[in-house]
């Protein structure tokens, strides 16, 4: 967590440059083009893009592996159970049925295993964006970005809010579980059974969840004191003008977007298996 007590990460790359509103309608874009496919020769380029633009970012990997870690974890997991429970299901989607790894209960077909490889990269997609969105934007500034494109401020300073007490939270719930695991009360394998891991897993969250209500309670209170919400607008400590490089992503946003629609409805109107 860095000084200013949120995700941010301080830099001065192309995505840290951007208004935070343009940020959230690259975001839009990206994501509603990558639900609309369900091909493989559209989300390789997209991830490719992603990952040169995070890695240009210069975000540290140990500030965003929880964000990784979690997304990798959840598409082995996806994919697994796909395998396991429907192991021909692309056969629906190709019409056709070439077995390759038999289960005893049913045989695994190579279409289903295209068809995972190809969710697995549908999700990982939209990884590198949500990471560049998340690590390069001041939450003052998002909040001022959200404002000034028609949201209400109260709702952007909740989302401001909420930016900038998630590394708080986080490191609480590291400090409280530590402290239990120095007491003896651990989450591991080598401290029970997956019963009294969960009794302890819960020791540590409800303190957490009852420190986050009264830090809740505290800014609530605060707020009121300051005659938050009486006005019908505020001013924003750091917001500032669309610039023309804000301009030419916004462009770019609806382009990206207008072009995967003509794609979707001329060409790439469904699952994609090269074999068939």
């Amino acid at each position: 967590m860095n000084r200013t007590g949120s995700l941010y990460v301080t830099g001065n790359s192309l995505f840290h440059r951007l208004d935070g509103a343009v940020k959230l309608v690259l975001f839009m874009a990206w994501t509603v083009m990558t639900y609309m496919f369900l091909d493989l020769r559209v989300f390789v380029p997209m991830l490719i893009v992603g990952i040169v633009l995070l890695v240009t970012a210069g975000i540290p990997f140990k500030r965003m592996a929880f964000l990784f870690w979690l997304m990798i974890i959840f598409t082995v997991l996806n994919s697994i159970f796909i395998v396991l429970i429907t192991p021909t299901f692309a056969t629906r989607l190709t019409g056709t049925d070439t077995p390759v790894i038999p289960l005893g209960y049913n045989t695994i077909n190579s279409e289903t295993l295209f068809y995972v490889l190809t969710l697995s990269a549908k999700y990982l997609t939209l990884l590198p964006m949500t990471i560049l969105c998340i690590f390069t934007t001041q939450p003052s500034a998002f909040a001022a970005s959200l404002n000034r494109i028609g949201v209400p401020y109260k709702i952007a300073y909740a989302v401001s809010i909420a930016l900038r007490y998630i590394p708080d939270l986080t490191e609480e719930f590291r400090g409280t579980l530590n402290s239990m695991q120095a007491r003896g009360m651990g989450i591991s394998k080598e401290d029970g059974s997956i019963l009294q891991r969960i009794r302890n897993l819960a020791a540590v969250v409800v303190p957490v969840l009852q420190s986050a209500l009264h830090r809740i309670d505290s800014v609530t209170n605060a707020m009121e004191l300051r005659g938050f919400g009486t006005q019908k607008r505020r001013t924003w400590y750091s917001g500032k003008d669309m610039e023309p490089l804000d301009w030419t992503f916004v462009v770019l946003g609806v382009v990206l977007l207008a072009a995967g629609i003509w794609l979707k409805v001329k060409m790439l109107r469904g699952f994609w298996y090269p074999f068939s």
